[in-house]
């Protein structure tokens, strides 16, 4: 399985930014996706994440401000974020988890600050 993460850069605290995921390869279709992140001098985290039926599980840290959300037929999966704050800044790494394993993107920077 490979992924390919999109999305991230510089928002002001406040502001939004929309993360994207999409993965290819052989894919299970019993699978969860999901961002984690890891800020400077911190460990991994995770963000938020889907099960292919739409089953969703957040971070306290974000639920309310972040929506995570798939597109099944594209398997490709979103993030909003939404009401950002400068603790939001980390990269971000998409995750992808079936049968045959758990994956891991490229990291995408996410940097909140005025």
């Amino acid at each position: 399985v490979q992924l390919q993460a999109s999305g991230g850069g510089l928002a002001q605290p406040g502001g939004s930014l929309r993360l994207s995921c999409t993965a290819s390869g052989s894919i299970y279709t019993v699978n969860v996706m999901g961002w984690y992140r890891q800020g400077p001098g911190k460990q991994r985290e995770l963000v938020a994440r889907i099960s292919g039926a739409g089953t969703t599980q957040y971070a306290a840290s974000v639920k309310g401000r972040f929506t995570i959300s798939r597109d099944n037929a594209k398997n490709t999966m979103h993030l909003q974020m939404g009401s950002l704050k400068p603790e939001d800044t980390a990269e971000y790494y998409c995750n992808f988890v079936d049968g045959s394993g758990s994956f891991w993107g490229q990291g995408t920077q996410v940097t909140v600050s005025s």
